[in-house]
């Protein structure tokens, strides 16, 4: 449970509606920082959205302060922009199927089109339950890639 000192507290300064008690109980892991890296995100209610959508996922971990995203052996498989829009990495057939049923788009970062990522809409976001199905598809198709090594800075 959550202490009842937290109810109602709302996030100071943000625009979002979620006390500090939900993202407290969301935060998961090291609960201070997530909750600052999750005040620090432009688009808290869709960050809230994106961690329920992980936490569906035994075998993922959202990483990333101020890009969040989810990743296997090195290959991405989902982040969410700054502009609090969710990209997944899907395979071709899911990819074209995925844009035409959603009329989505493909991922643009900095002016480049990412040619394995789609953008999902806003209304499917919210739908946790129907969106899980491509998620896990992204998370089964990443997985199977030629593992990446990781980078680390050196000390």
């Amino acid at each position: 449970g959550v202490p009842s000192c937290f109810l109602g507290i709302r996030a100071v300064g943000q625009k979002n509606v979620f006390t500090l008690a939900q993202q407290f109980h969301l935060a998961g892991g090291n609960a201070y920082t997530r909750l600052m890296a999750k005040s620090a995100h432009l688009h808290p209610d869709k960050l809230l959205l994106y961690e329920k959508l992980v936490s569906t996922n035994a075998g993922t971990e959202l990483k990333g302060a101020t890009v969040p995203y989810t990743s296997m052996n090195g290959n991405m498989s989902s982040y969410m922009s700054k502009e609090g829009k969710l990209a997944l990495r899907l395979p071709r057939e899911e990819m074209e199927a995925f844009l035409e049923k959603y009329k989505a788009r493909l991922c643009q970062a900095y002016g480049i089109v990412q040619k394995e990522y789609v953008e999902v809409p806003d209304e499917l976001l919210a739908k946790t339950s129907e969106l899980k199905k491509h998620f896990d598809v992204s998370v089964e198709y990443v997985s199977s890639l030629k593992a990446k090594p990781t980078k680390r800075k050196a000390k």
